[in-house]
């Protein structure tokens, strides 16, 4: 399977470049699988494809201000960049004793023994290892509670497509983020308000809220020819035993399990039996959906509209076909719909 099969042709105006407001006043996509009928409404539409006994799985993940601005400080290693050249990090996983996982811009010429200042020295990081596609291991020097530091001196991790600065950092968060630790936001759980969530559980439909932390796999792209042969970045993640249990209720009645998310997708998936049955779990996964796979659990996904050749358009292919999504796709961009993080979702059942 060749990954130019998930190439598209967007208009670069059609990337959502700022939320809309409210936040469920975007654009709804309905796709059915079985028919192939493709409807158009807006998000609180959403309410009149739910039935009494579904199950809406989310991902409660929160998003680090993972986004430092330093600069590189000491002597000049050969080859690499000198005093005072700007840096970016971007924090993809905490391994522990201040150790980070970190992708760094630019990624090239920053070498082992390098040393970034950020805050005028209230955090200096130090390189210890030099991994593959930008990444770095780091340690960060620092008084006191990292997160406060944090707090401080980090940005919100917006996407590279994304050119605008948000007025409000709380905007690329979902209303229930909670488990912090992602460098990027589950973004077809953008759409909901609390009021909507209110109004989906008086309608006698399951809220479950699992975790999947968001890492490198997000912002890595397929490099390869043949879809077969690219490999995932780990993601932790961790769904418990009482929501586990929420789920396995849920689709032994009869409800349908609705994923919020390819991320929600591929925690399930993940954790899975042959009988679709979810057993509970914390650890790190690497799972690649892609057209012939066969979901376990899943009955319907939402999601958002993803950038072409991605693993995240595959997993919607896998579960949509990749002829009746390339459809949608197309008259999504037809009709003008917003894509990427800030856009429109697109409901499939």
């Amino acid at each position: 399977m060749q990954v130019s099969d998930f190439d598209y042709y967007l208009p670069p105006d059609l990337i959502a470049q700022e939320p809309l407001e409210p936040r469920d006043s975007s654009r709804l996509l309905v796709v059915d699988r079985k028919t192939g009928a493709i409807k158009h409404e807006t998000f609180r539409g959403i309410l009149g494809h739910l039935r009494a006994g579904d199950c809406l799985v989310f991902n409660d993940t929160r998003v680090l201000l993972a986004r430092l601005l330093g600069q590189k400080v000491g002597e000049r290693e050969p080859g690499g960049p000198p005093a005072g050249a700007r840096v970016e990090f971007l924090l993809l996983r905490d391994l522990g004793q201040s150790h980070w996982e970190v992708l760094v811009r630019p990624g090239k010429r920053l070498k082992k023994g390098a040393r970034v200042s950020f805050g005028e020295g209230e955090l200096l990081a130090t390189v210890l290892e030099v991994g593959t596609e930008g990444t770095r291991v780091v340690r960060f020097d620092f008084q006191g509670d990292f997160q406060s530091h944090l707090e401080r001196l980090g940005r919100v991790p917006l996407p590279p497509y994304i050119t605008r600065e948000l007025k409000e950092g709380e905007r690329y968060q979902t209303v229930y983020a909670q488990e912090e630790g992602s460098a990027a936001a589950p973004t077809a759980g953008l759409h909901f308000t609390p009021l909507l969530l209110e109004e989906i559980r008086g309608r006698n439909v399951q809220t479950v809220f699992i975790t999947l932390h968001v890492g490198l796999g997000t912002f890595r792209p397929v490099k390869v020819e043949k879809v077969e042969e690219h490999r995932m970045h780990q993601e932790f993640y961790e769904v418990t035993s009482e929501e586990a249990a929420k789920i396995n209720r849920a689709r032994a009645a009869g409800g349908r399990i609705i994923g919020v998310g390819t991320t929600v997708a591929r925690t399930l998936e993940s954790l899975a039996g042959e009988d679709g049955t979810v057993q509970p779990g914390r650890g790190w996964t690497e799972i690649f959906i892609y057209p012939g796979y066969r979901f376990k659990t899943l009955d319907a996904l939402l999601t958002n509209f993803h950038l072409p050749k991605s693993t995240l358009l595959m997993l919607v292919a896998a579960f949509a076909g990749t002829d009746l999504v390339r459809e949608a796709y197309q008259e999504a961009i037809d009709r003008r719909y917003r894509f990427f993080s800030f856009g429109d979702a697109m409901l499939i059942f």
